[in-house]
């Protein structure tokens, strides 16, 4: 989340007049995250979140609003897409895509305790179940096919050690057959800035636009990468162990999940080594940016290939 797209009191108040949700009061961008645009937005009635989406085409967001929806429906902590008079959530702003949502009590944490990731854990397990129910699908934004355009992007910026290490983690992931896994909805990005806490009492899961239809266990290992590790990438085993056991409490893996547990590990640090890759090397101006170092996940990598 970010600020790419300026917009003034007067806009939003023209873009709100179909909606019945009282007078807006005050406007205020969010500078976490990098991809989509996104602001507070308080009027007289309550407080939601405006998300003006960047990368997205129009008929490729359906899926985020009725997969919210659905998880709001069946118990899942998350934001509500708020719809119109007319029953219509997605519109345009600046002839850009916009969705506005509830917003969720809470702020994300920085350093989480146990009790935190125990709860982050039980309702991504949660979250992985009640998307059962659902039968929309998307595709992964980020699987095989960008994996291997975004490496072709960034490997001229490497030194030849990282080059190295991309190659060979690529040709790694390129052999790895996944068909046999649960699959469902996935988050896809869950960070410690996409989780709100209201002290240990789990606010809820935020910016779902990376969900997708993909191998769950996959979505467990891009969290503990991050949930779960000290500053040099590697896990801390008794945040590790808290998160897998409160998520195995909820949905336990399969045989064939833990034997491909490694692989997903690598599979998860390599997506975000990747894409911080992008963003440091390709930054988009905004008003308001967030870079994220990609040392980091290179590190991680590093972590888990020592571990197969």
């Amino acid at each position: 989340m970010s600020v790419f797209t300026t917009l003034s009191l007067d806009e939003v108040r023209l873009w709100l007049a179909p909606f019945n949700v009282g007078e807006l009061q005050t406007l205020r961008g969010i500078a976490a995250g990098i991809t989509n645009t996104n602001y507070f937005v308080e009027t007289s009635e309550s407080r939601f979140v405006l998300t003006v989406f960047e990368k997205n085409d129009f008929d490729e967001l359906p899926y985020f609003v009725h997969l919210m929806t659905h998880l709001s429906q069946h118990g899942i902590q998350c934001p509500s897409p708020i719809v119109d008079k007319e029953g219509v959530a997605l519109h345009r702003i600046h002839g850009k895509p916009a969705l506005m949502v509830s917003c969720l009590r809470g702020s994300d944490v920085s350093q989480p305790n146990l009790t935190q990731i125990e709860a982050v854990a039980q309702t991504l397990a949660r979250m992985h179940l009640a998307g059962m129910a659902f039968h929309e699908q998307s595709h992964n934004q980020r699987g095989q096919g960008w994996r291997v355009m975004t490496a072709q992007q960034v490997m001229p910026k490497l030194a030849p050690v990282q080059q190295h290490l991309l190659q060979e983690e690529l040709q790694f992931q390129h052999g790895l057959d996944l068909s046999g896994l649960p699959h469902g909805v996935i988050h896809g990005d869950l960070f410690r800035d996409n989780v709100l806490f209201d002290g240990n009492v789990l606010g809820g899961f935020i910016d779902f636009y990376y969900a997708c239809h993909d191998v769950l266990a996959y979505d467990v290992a891009i969290a503990v990468n991050e949930w779960c590790v000290d500053a040099n990438g590697a896990f801390v085993d008794n945040k590790l162990a808290v998160f897998m056991n409160a998520y195995h409490a909820v949905r336990p893996f399969t045989a064939e999940e833990k034997s491909f547990w490694p692989a997903l590990l690598r599979r998860a640090a390599l997506r975000f080594w990747l894409s911080r890759l992008y963003d440091f090397y390709y930054p988009v101006a905004g008003e308001l940016t967030h870079a994220k170092d990609p040392a980091h996940f290179e590190r991680v990598l590093l972590n888990r290939q020592a571990l197969t």
